[in-house]
């Protein structure tokens, strides 16, 4: 990570960083659970369920909570999400099941806080009740598994269910995925990304071997000789580039990049730029943006290329960025980094406007330089193939080709989460590892009934 005059790590005391990545959100006390249960109308065919990808019984958990049935309420949850916990913290709510409450209909358009409920309840369990699941015989087929992430996790965990075991490879140390090394750190505090895979594995079956790189260490070939069936979770590992002059100079990085650094080691040792520029509008550019902004800096600017209705970082993520203190500004595009004496000193955007077909259009003779001496690129990431080349495993549109099962056109070779077509979210990613366990294990208990 770049460090100089203006970028330099310790710009805040241990206490004020303590402070600022604590959990953003403090959970709810029993009572409280227990009064925003009660509001719950437990509908039939309740639309909140539709609009969950895991298709988590809600209100059913929420009246278990009502009920004081927290073991109950947390296996709902958990029989549909085994991470649900990082799910309750991490996915956008507002947008899934809390948009599709009924309570949004009525005067007071308040929704069931569905994913705090959900937080309560898995939290409960994970520091009362334990693994909630018991392992099946063991059936002496073997699974590899390539991405720790959320789509690895909960397919590995529902194989490991059925009887199975698991070998989970996966490029960095720690298990997790995103939710270890991509995620603000304030939204999962406390260690809780390992507090959660702990939990996880605790049902047995299941081994992980860290620092093991596809097209390295092991090639998708080598694993399906030696496993009887392979899950690819290997998610967006790429990031795209500007493609402007002087994306090369120091102080110029990937916002993926930074939020790992910051995740990966003390807070006290990552350093941040005085006047920080992030480009894009994702929820990455905002996880990083706010984070910039806790760890000292004095000025931090997003900037998007068109306008906020475009933006795919959801309305309260694009508030929370502006409550912590991050300046919006739309309708610019990035034209130029600026140095000054071979350093940067800024970034040259062309302001832009929605043309009449509704396409942003940009005037190169209308720009504005934004001072800057830290740029962090939020501009999207994307599936690197090259792990794969050779193998008979069909990519198109930049995704892996999966049929319903999640097969991939290699016979025994399943694959899910980012890395496939679908939204890229961590709820989805979960869905898509269970579901795919769930076919593996359907196609070894049809190879044993033949």
């Amino acid at each position: 990570m770049p460090q100089g005059p203006d970028i330099a790590p310790g710009r805040l005391t241990d206490a004020e960083l303590a402070l600022n990545f604590s959990d953003a959100h403090p959970p709810l006390t029993h009572a409280q659970a227990v009064v925003e249960a009660d509001r719950c109308f437990y509908c039939y065919d309740a639309p909140c369920i539709e609009a969950c990808p895991t298709g988590i019984d809600i209100p059913r958990f929420i009246r278990a909570i009502a009920t004081d049935n927290m073991a109950g309420s947390a296996r709902v949850i958990l029989e549909s999400n085994i991470l649900g916990g990082s799910c309750a913290r991490v996915c956008p709510t507002e947008i899934l099941c809390e948009q599709k409450c009924v309570h949004n209909t009525r005067e007071e358009g308040q929704p069931i806080r569905i994913g705090m409920l959900q937080r309560h309840a898995t939290d409960w369990q994970m520091e009362h009740g334990g693994q909630p699941f018991t392992r099946a015989p063991s059936t002496g087929k073997r699974v590899a598994i390539v991405g720790a992430g959320p789509a690895g996790l909960a397919c590995a965990h529902r194989l490991a269910m059925h009887g199975h075991d698991v070998m989970i490879f996966d490029r960095h140390a720690l298990a997790g995925g995103l939710n270890e090394y991509g995620v603000a750190a304030y939204k999962l505090a406390d260690d809780f990304a390992q507090r959660e895979v702990d939990f996880l594995l605790a049902i047995g079956g299941i081994s992980f071997a860290g620092s093991e790189v596809l097209g390295r260490d092991m090639t998708v070939a080598g694993l399906r000789r030696e496993y009887d069936a392979v899950f690819l979770a290997v998610g967006l590992a790429g990031v795209h580039s500007l493609g402007i002059e002087g994306e090369d100079l120091d102080g110029v990085m990937d916002a993926v990049d930074f939020i790992e650094g910051l995740r990966s080691t003390s807070k006290q040792t990552v350093p941040v730029g005085r006047r920080v520029v992030v480009i894009g509008g994702g929820n990455t550019a905002v996880d990083a943006a706010v984070q910039a902004r806790r760890l000292g800096a004095d000025e931090v600017t997003l900037v998007y290329r068109r306008g906020a209705e475009n933006m795919s970082a959801t309305p309260v993520e694009r508030e929370w960025a502006q409550t912590n203190g991050v300046t919006v500004r739309l309708w610019a595009s990035p034209v130029r980094l600026v140095a000054r004496d071979g350093a940067l000193a800024g970034i040259e955007f062309a302001r832009g406007a929605k043309g009449a077909d509704g396409r942003a259009t940009y005037d190169a003779q209308d720009t504005f330089i934004q001072e800057a001496d830290m740029v962090l690129k939020a501009v999207g990431q994307t599936f690197l193939p090259d792990p794969l080349n050779g193998e008979s495993i069909a990519i198109a549109g930049g995704r892996i080709v999966v049929d319903e099962n999640g097969e991939t056109t290699m016979p025994g070779v399943y694959a899910g989460g980012d890395c496939t077509p679908g939204e890229d979210l961590t709820v989805a990613a979960v869905r898509d590892g269970r579901n795919a366990a769930e076919a593996i294990h359907a196609a070894f208990t049809a190879a044993v009934a033949k």
